[in-house]
């Protein structure tokens, strides 16, 4: 996968989706099986690599929003009124990331 240090990136997972798609089609026009089958390849690495950034992001809102509202939680039964600002501001950024990922 590309992007930094082997993560999965979407942007990098959409360029050779992209990428793949176009070297196909010129392999279909022009009738060379090289470009039609590495172009191919090329797509489904990067929709692999889109949808496990997609996954990625999913899942670091999950641990977001559940630690947040867990520290809004406390701090609500506390009394710390710093604590529980701080896990509901979590928490939405979790779910915004969910959204964003889902």
């Amino acid at each position: 996968m590309s992007g930094n240090g082997n993560e999965p990136n979407k942007t990098s997972g959409q360029f050779h989706s992209l990428k793949g798609t176009v070297n196909e089609a010129i392999g279909n026009v022009t009738g060379l099986q090289s470009w039609q089958q590495s172009g191919k390849e090329e797509h489904a690495q990067g929709e692999a690599e889109y949808q496990a950034a997609q996954a990625k992001g999913y899942t670091e809102g999950t641990v977001d929003r559940l630690g947040g509202k867990k520290d809004a939680v406390v701090g609500a039964v506390t009394g710390d009124r710093q604590q529980e600002a701080s896990g509901n501001v979590r928490h939405d950024k979790g779910q915004t990331q969910q959204d964003f990922n889902s």
